[in-house]
């Protein structure tokens, strides 16, 4: 199906492509929300009339995901989890908390904004996250996650096999059901 796209769509084109896709793609996202119209004569004629307001419009939206990008740059967050002894957590850090937390710093950011390449966040530790604002404007900032104080084990500890093994106390405890 030929189209021609209404705004930049990462991966296909700038305002004012004409390229050819599947009809459902069509059909079911570019066509709804607005990305894209028909490649007709009529709508041909339309497009060069808006032209100029599409790509206004879309220097203004790429102004203002950029000066977001700039108020972005550098966050530092840190996340509190409950985590085991070996640093793993029970449960996971998502792209919700993420974006709650960046609310909570005074950024806010919607989760689909949120990239987790390698899936949700799932020990402790320092990890890079990307903020996509728009097609062509993104931000990576540094997340930290904090056990909730549970204390880690050290790393001796667990190669240490006389580490790991609880000591005997000096007094016994003695079972009530046994007699004297």
């Amino acid at each position: 199906m030929d189209i021609i796209l209404l705004e930049q769509v990462e991966n296909l084109g700038g305002i004012g492509d004409r390229v050819k896709v599947r009809s459902g793609y069509a059909r079911n996202f570019l066509l709804p929300k607005g990305k894209a119209t028909l490649a007709t004569p009529e709508n041909i004629a339309i497009f060069e009339e808006r032209r100029v307001e599409l790509e206004r419009k879309q220097n203004e939206e790429r102004a203002g995901a950029q000066a977001r990008a700039a108020r972005i740059q550098g966050l530092s967050l840190q996340l509190q989890a409950n985590a085991g002894p070996e640093g793993k957590l029970f449960g996971s850090v998502g792209t919700v908390d993420i974006a709650e937390a960046c609310a909570a710093a005074g950024v806010p950011i919607e989760r689909s904004e949120v990239r987790l390449p390698d899936g949700p966040i799932r020990m402790i530790g320092e990890h890079e996250i990307e903020i996509h604002l728009q097609s062509d404007v993104n931000v990576t900032i540094r997340v930290e996650v904090i056990s909730d104080g549970e204390p880690l084990m050290s790393i001796d500890a667990v190669d240490d096999p006389d580490a790991a093994e609880p000591q005997a106390a000096e007094d016994p405890i003695q079972d009530p059901t046994k007699a004297d």
